[in-house]
């Protein structure tokens, strides 16, 4: 019953998953829902239709699910959205999940949200522990952040980042660049998230669902900042990696670490460990492609996990080498059709 702490058996950890090109499969991002209290431009229009909430996955499903895969080698999972602090009770999913952090069987429980409500739950989030958190802020400017989410308060996300930060949690910043929006503000997020102890990883523009305009029209290639940067600053490539796809660099003058992720200019798929899953029980092997495992039917065909088990092994079996995202005037239309919203950021 959602509401009160989840618990099912506690798993043994098994062999990690081998996709096709041998690539072990040990983190599973889990989209817990498809709303958001934002409209970020480059994420979703902003009169959305959002999914009825009977054909979401219950917090119960969501943990068996999260449970299997735990039991097949996956170290680390990531709960998004949407904006995965909306969902009612939500806590209750990371306090059962956090007993795979107390029998060692998972590395890392971990959350990207876009900071409105982690003033209400950092805390907590850190009692169920959580170590890190990743926050989306793409400005500094009240007014401009404002425009970029349609209906957000930056003052709200920066009380979340003061509680985070004051429980102990380690804040990573995540900001997309945008063309003639933010471009001129990179150097100034960076001093400030760097300032405050946090990294800062940019993020190229992906074209994932239909938004009000044209994406070509906001992408910024990260090469190009970084090129700029370059002329400034001293950057020093790091081969450090926090499980997802970013590539960091230490900048000297600062101190910080700053990461690059960019799925159009130098696709990150060589080396790709995860998969998602939405709200809705379908497991998306890439970000960048259609093909999905329904995982719904068998968590609900069968008390026990064996068709899960099944389903999960034959998804990974067909998880693709890699994604074709491609912003340009001749494709104008998003390369996959599913908002990001739905997969998770």
């Amino acid at each position: 019953m959602e509401g009160s702490t989840i618990r099912f058996p506690t798993p043994s950890s098994g062999s990690p998953l081998l996709d096709p090109f041998g690539r072990a499969i040990t983190y599973l991002r889990i989209s817990v829902t498809d709303r958001c209290d934002f409209r970020c431009v480059y994420c979703m229009s902003e009169d959305m239709s959002f999914l009825p909430k009977r054909d979401l996955l219950s917090l119960e499903e969501l943990d068996r699910v999260c449970t299997a895969f735990v039991e097949q080698g996956v170290r680390k999972l990531r709960i998004t959205g949407g904006e995965p602090l909306v969902r009612r009770d939500i806590m209750s999913l990371f306090r059962s999940l956090s007993r795979h952090l107390d029998t060692g069987a998972l590395d890392e429980l971990t959350v990207t949200t876009n900071g409105s409500q982690l003033a209400r739950f950092a805390q907590e989030l850190a009692a169920c522990g959580v170590r890190r958190v990743n926050v989306s802020i793409d400005t500094l400017d009240p007014d401009k952040f404002r425009r970029i989410t349609r209906w957000g308060d930056l003052s709200k996300v920066l009380q979340g980042l003061d509680a985070a930060q004051a429980a102990g949690l380690k804040v990573k910043i995540n900001a997309v660049a945008l063309k003639d929006v933010n471009e001129d503000e990179i150097e100034s997020l960076m001093h400030w998230a760097h300032g405050r102890g946090m990294d800062l990883t940019l993020i190229e523009v992906m074209p994932l669902g239909e938004i009000d305009g044209l994406r070509v029209d906001q992408y910024l290639p990260l090469s190009t900042v970084r090129q700029r940067l370059e002329a400034r600053y001293t950057l020093h490539d790091l081969p450090d990696r926090t499980g997802g796809p970013a590539r960091y660099v230490q900048v000297a003058e600062t101190g910080g670490r700053l990461g690059f992720i960019t799925p159009l200019t130098h696709n990150f798929c060589e080396s790709c460990n995860r998969v998602r899953l939405t709200c809705t029980g379908q497991l998306f092997m890439c970000l960048g492609q259609e093909d999905a495992a329904d995982l719904r039917a068998p968590v609900r065909a069968s008390q026990d996990n064996a068709l899960l088990v099944q389903a999960i092994n034959e998804a990974i079996a067909r998880k693709p080498k890699g994604h074709d995202f491609i912003i340009d005037r001749n494709h104008a239309r998003p390369a996959v059709g599913r908002h990001m919203s739905m997969t998770g950021g």
